[in-house]
């Protein structure tokens, strides 16, 4: 029988090395099939152009290839190394049959996470993903949370078995070793040059060919991107990056940074460290800071929704000093707090929260502390998650998140947090802690129920929970409306400056590169006996929050922010920075600078009603602004000088 198996194997042509082919193909199959799913999930935001399409399918497949020879090493390596005599057993043919479910399900796995994360973030796996698997717990959970994962996962099983059901015939014809382990080692060598040569020379920059950053994502090879991402988590601003010597940009950062009430405090090139004195006497109210998740500017009506989700918002707006120019610097919650912190330009890769040696930092907590106030970052999840903890307690602030929350004083919660409503009271419990000990109080609040799986106690608002992103938008609204309300009767009322915020837009996804109207975020400063109502209208960077506190706070302290007082500052100098891991945007005036890695820079007039931008002539000067403010932020914290 086996000499009979082995003739007829033989005359076919199979034998093991096509069981790498087949498990290629079904690869390039199911990514082909994800991509085409993926195009006409977002076929609003996608130029259908011929070349357009052209390199969605040709370099995505080209990426398929590739991934492909990367997916399939672990089968190629098992090939290498059985001996040839299990390969006569009939047992063996189901090992193989194993493993082909496995692969299978993995693969089939990831198109289904593929498409949720491009439901969350319209692109292919990113940085933002190689985080989420550090979170496994937090993710997982905000997945069962928010799909029905039991019947995802028995679909799955059963396309699993299907598709080897279907298979079968093929493996079996393949389940026949014909080389020696020499010939297969040599065949081996000729495999792993070829990834080799894939390692060095091929990355994920062969995408971006066109203008429209939907096409450039669907050209892409999802799990390809997470990997080339994991690569890169860490960027290096003098290495990638564009830049002129540091002696030179040290010397039009301190030029660019100078204000009418700063003066530094020595003549150090590489120093920005400045006295910022403001007139008259110091106002020592308690400050509370809200940092609200995903909350886009265009959900309030304030900026023109007509969906009736931020009532309370909308009131407070109208009642407050409202800004209605700022931008976030990205489009990440550790990006938000960091901004907020820290006040610096965000630098590529990690945000500075998540990155090792961050404590020390010269912040908006230390600069209370100095004032005699005792600060505070109140969360309503666990500190652990992203850093948060961590950081904020190594610079200048007393961390206080979920675990200082009851059982019993929660009234619904999901993998993020408490409901925010909970977060509130603990927050009111943590600002009376303070001024009873005889101190004013700088509280940082960051939200959480404005995030998926969009669910809430029920009964607060009138739309049911976890049923859409507006849901979650309005309960966060009733949430903040009711602590305000509350506070109003609390003795400390009178003396405090409600700051609410965004820590980033619910969306980041556009037609180019950074959308610049999906960075624009709200901000209103609420004092009812101290701040009259009126609107901001200045461009305005999220670094530049903490400076404009203090200058209305009245503060004089020592600097080492890169932020501006925006009351303060001269006509005409107002800057935003907004940026994705990897690009880096510096919005001036009417225009919009791009710096890339690889050097790469490029100027556009961005329309900031749509997101687009028109690619023009490169604007030098601009350009070497937005060099100037990125290469030098990387280089103060590279070189410890924020602290």
């Amino acid at each position: 029988m086996i000499p009979n198996k082995t003739f007829s194997a033989e005359r076919a042509g199979k034998h093991s090395l096509h069981l790498v082919a087949i498990m290629a193909a079904v690869l390039i199959s199911l990514s082909v099939l994800t991509r085409v799913a993926l195009l006409f999930k977002s076929a609003a935001g996608v130029d259908f152009t011929f070349l357009n399409l052209l390199g969605i399918f040709a370099i995505g497949v080209f990426y398929d290839v590739i991934n492909a020879a990367y997916f399939t090493l672990p089968l190629a390596l098992y090939i290498w190394i059985t001996p040839r005599k299990w390969w006569r057993k009939r047992w063996h043919r189901f090992v193989l049959y194993g493993i082909f479910a496995f692969f299978v399900f993995g693969l089939l796995f990831n198109a289904v996470s593929e498409w949720v994360f491009w439901d969350e973030f319209s692109s292919r796996f990113n940085f933002i993903a190689v985080d989420y698997l550090v979170y496994t717990n937090e993710v997982i959970g905000n997945i069962r949370q928010s799909y029905p994962v039991g019947i995802i996962v028995a679909g799955l099983l059963l396309t699993t078995a299907a598709l080897v059901f279907f298979l079968k015939p093929a493996l079996k014809r393949a389940a026949y070793q014909r080389y020696s382990f020499k010939q297969r080692s040599l065949r081996m060598l000729a495999y792993v040059t070829f990834l080799v040569l894939c390692f060095y020379l091929v990355n994920n920059k062969f995408r971006q060919f066109s203008d429209n950053t939907y096409v450039n994502e669907l050209a892409g090879n999802g799990l390809y991107e997470l990997f080339a991402a994991y690569r890169n988590n860490e960027l290096d601003y003098a290495q990638f990056y564009q830049k002129i010597p540091d002696q030179d940009a040290f010397k039009k950062i301190r030029e660019m940074i100078k204000t009418p009430e700063s003066s530094f405090v020595d003549n150090n090139p590489f120093s920005i460290e400045r006295k910022i004195v403001n007139p008259g006497s110091e106002k020592r109210m308690n400050v509370v800071l809200i940092s609200v998740e995903s909350l886009s500017a265009d959900f309030l009506g304030t900026f023109g929704n007509t969906q009736h989700i931020t009532p309370n918002l909308d009131s407070l707006a109208s009642h407050s000093l409202l800004f209605t120019n700022l931008y976030a610097t990205g489009t990440r919650t550790v990006r938000g707090l960091e901004a907020l912190s820290i006040c610096t330009p965000p630098t590529p890769g990690q945000s500075i929260v998540r990155r090792p040696k961050n404590e020390g930092l010269f912040s908006l907590g230390r600069v209370f502390n100095q004032k005699g106030y005792e600060s505070k970052f109140i969360y309503g999840g666990y500190g652990y998650f992203d850093n948060m903890g961590y950081f904020f307690a190594n610079n200048g602030y007393k961390v206080v998140d979920r675990t200082e929350i009851k059982k019993k004083e929660i009234d619904y919660e999901n993998i993020w947090g408490v409901a925010d409503e909970n977060l509130f009271t603990l927050a009111t419990r943590e600002i009376e802690k303070t001024i009873q000990s005889g101190k004013p109080v700088f509280a940082h609040i960051m939200t959480t129920s404005n995030h998926r799986p969009f669910t809430y106690p029920d009964g607060r608002i009138d739309i049911p929970s976890h049923t859409s992103r507006e849901g979650a938008v309005k309960y966060t609204d009733y949430a903040i409306g009711r602590f305000v309300r509350e506070a109003r009767s609390k003795p400390w009322f009178k003396n405090t400056l409600f700051v609410i915020v965004a820590d980033h837009c619910a969306s980041s996804a556009g037609k180019a590169d950074l959308p610049v109207n999906k960075y624009r975020i709200p901000l209103m400063i609420f004092s009812p006996n101290t701040i009259k109502p009126a609107k901001m209208e200045r461009l305005m960077s999220q670094i530049d929050l903490g400076p404009t506190i203090l200058g209305l706070l009245n503060f004089s302290y020592q600097s080492k922010f890169f932020g501006y007082d925006i009351f303060k500052l001269e006509p005409g100098r107002e800057r935003a920075f907004i940026s994705t891991y990897q690009s880096l945007g510096y919005i001036r005036k009417d225009s919009l600078i791009i710096l890339r890695p690889q050097r790469i820079s490029d100027s556009f007039v961005p329309n900031f009603t749509d997101g687009s931008a028109k690619l023009v002539q490169s604007n030098k000067k601009l350009t070497e602004e937005g060099i100037t403010w990125y290469q030098t932020a990387s280089y103060q914290f590279k070189n410890k000088l924020m602290k």
